[in-house]
């Protein structure tokens, strides 16, 4: 009995080690710096589950914009509660490239607390990542649209043409008085996007001049 008892922990740190070792192998292929081997190396970690968030997280930090993106990429394919906060952070990340790829993960993984930090990257100097994050805020939905509404009283004239396509995608019927009104300023794109949130909602026509 003694001599299966003691043996019981040696195989399951033997097995802690192999997992560990298959984990950093999946970690090293992500930062390879070759593109076709780190995309492969992301479902695979994406099987790992939180057990590899740690590892992602750790890459965040490095200084090399490469590695920031892959780990971005990889937890944007991770399903955990634990990941849109993460990628809300790399919105401010220096390089566009890792902002473009956080703001892309946010509407893959919707979560109404990265909200406030999309609605902000709308008035980002990237023009993609502001449509990335417009995208993502349509993708949230309803509890987008209060805080939509707010920016356009303030927003840049870019940024407002932005709110106003996720509030067309939303098509929420509070922010109704909000596109009747955008139809009267001197943008053609928002007026574009205020019409085409007024015909989702079925009550553009109301608006029309003959």
């Amino acid at each position: 009995m003694a001599g299966r008892s003691s043996g019981r922990p040696a195989r399951s740190t033997t097995f802690r080690i192999t997992y560990m070792a298959e984990l950093q192998t999946l970690i090293d292929e992500l930062v390879s710096g070759e593109d076709q081997r780190a995309e492969a190396a992301v479902p695979q970690l994406a099987e790992h589950g939180e057990q590899a968030l740690p590892a992602l997280q750790q890459l965040l930090s490095s200084e090399q914009v490469d590695r920031r993106w892959w780990a971005a990429r990889a937890l944007a394919a991770i399903p955990d509660p634990s990941v849109p906060p993460v990628l809300v952070v790399l919105l401010e990340d220096q390089n566009p490239g890792v902002r473009q790829c956080a703001a892309l993960g946010l509407r893959i993984q919707p979560d109404e607390r990265s909200v406030p930090a999309l609605v902000a990257a709308l008035e980002d100097q990237d023009p993609l990542t502001a449509s990335l994050a417009c995208d993502a805020l349509g993708t949230i939905g309803k509890a987008a649209v209060q805080p939509l509404l707010e920016f356009l009283e303030h927003g840049s004239p870019a940024a407002r043409i932005q709110a106003v396509r996720a509030l067309a995608t939303i098509a929420d019927e509070r922010a109704i008085p909000a596109l009747v009104q955008a139809l009267d300023g001197d943008s053609a794109f928002i007026e574009y996007w205020a019409t085409a949130g007024l015909e989702r909602m079925g009550v553009g026509m109301l608006f029309f001049k003959p």
